[in-house]
């Protein structure tokens, strides 16, 4: 099915961004991967060309559009790259950290932070997460207890993307912990700050080259100035912003699954046996052919998502039938293009190996699976 998602300007921009990955980028692959990190150089190289943050107004150094098809495009590009979206950083960055700093920072903290976001100066992440809680964000036990004109933390962190790179750390923490939802602030720590430690970069199964760390505070003093919207506001304002993560994560794992399928489809052209390439063969073609179907179903839907982002009318269930949904096909695609490898779909050498352990994770972050379908559960009235 053709798709009309996109305009000129569009792919201009695809463009230009795929020139980016193969200069700037792709040299550095493999290093990454065997380093579990990015340099916090391409961050920087990404702002200076646009390729981040570009709804941070000009006034603050970026393009001031706000158009979500231009995320799609380096999600889509990154993929085809062989580099999972979401094992990058960049998309952490822009599609989830981002519009906590432009819809809820006061006008002090936009002029302080929008101007390195947009250059990638200052790298950014989201900490929520915390040993021994997983989906349970109203038990965290993070605290800023506040001491005159600055908060007090204590607690620790896990499974923070970016958490090595990050100069700003979006900090979901108990302002008030007596209460549970309502008792909940963000609080943006920066880099440098005194009893802010970063801990292991975690040794992961897929995403690589994606920096994933513990953080641990320990009587670190953080401005009052930093916190980001009222007091007992975080979990609302997490909320407000999770559609957006979510579409984004559905993003990602649709061009992933598109990727890992084409690559599929040129192994079978290309591969023979008993004679003939594997893709002649009827249970060949119909693997072929059920995937990509449901990649095209999947497509769609995700486009339709995005339209609807850009109009502000995408709801919380929507997002979540994307994120479940399309990460889930993820995973399906993933292991039939691996059996459709043979042996070969099992070595690191072919890039269907990696393709695959990346993909596991994406139906458990951002919201399991399972948290998914409890939102849109209840949104039917049980």
């Amino acid at each position: 099915m053709e798709r009309t998602h996109f305009d000129d300007e569009h792919d201009m921009y695809r463009d230009a961004f795929r020139t980016f990955i193969d200069r700037e980028m792709t040299p550095h692959r493999e290093r990454w991967e065997d380093e579990g990190i990015v340099d916090h150089e391409v961050f920087e190289k990404a702002g200076a060309a646009g390729f981040i943050a570009m709804a941070v107004p000009e006034e603050f150094g970026g393009a001031g559009v706000r158009d979500f098809r231009y995320n799609q495009i380096i999600i889509e590009e990154l993929s085809n790259a062989d580099m999972f979206p979401h094992g990058i950083g960049l998309t952490l960055h822009t599609d989830v950290c981002l519009p906590y700093f432009l819809e809820y920072c006061n006008d002090e903290q936009k002029a302080r932070w929008l101007p390195g976001i947009a250059s990638g100066e200052l790298v950014t992440a989201v900490a929520m997460t915390e040993p021994g809680i997983g989906s349970d964000l109203a038990s965290m036990g993070t605290t800023a207890v506040r001491d005159g004109e600055e908060y007090v933390i204590n607690g620790s962190k896990t499974f923070i993307t970016n958490g090595i790179n990050a100069d700003l750390v979006l900090l979901a923490c108990k302002t008030d912990p007596s209460q549970k939802h309502k008792g909940m602030s963000i609080v943006v720590v920066e880099r440098g700050t005194e009893g802010f430690e970063r801990g292991r970069n975690l040794d992961k199964v897929g995403l690589h080259a994606q920096d994933t760390a513990e953080l641990f505070f320990t009587d670190a003093r953080v401005p009052v100035a930093n916190r980001i919207g009222e007091e007992g506001e975080g979990f609302l304002l997490l909320v407000k912003n999770l559609p957006q993560e979510r579409l984004s994560i559905a993003m990602s794992a649709v061009a992933h699954a598109r990727t890992m399928l084409e690559w599929t489809k040129e192994y079978c052209n290309e591969r023979t046996a008993f004679g003939q390439k594997i893709g002649s063969f009827q249970n060949s073609r119909f693997k072929l052919a059920e995937m990509e179907t449901e990649v095209s179903i999947a497509e769609v839907f995700v486009d339709e998502g995005i339209k609807r982002l850009n109009e502000d009318t995408l709801t919380a269930e929507d997002a979540s039938m994307a994120k479940w949904w399309v990460t889930e096909l993820q995973k399906r695609v993933a292991d039939t293009c691996v059996q459709l490898h043979g042996g070969y779909g099992y070595m690191n050498e072919y890039p269907i190996a990696r393709a695959y352990k990346d993909a596991r994770i994406t139906s458990i972050y951002g919201g399991t699976t399972e948290i998914m379908k409890e939102i849109i559960g209840r949104s039917l009235g049980f």
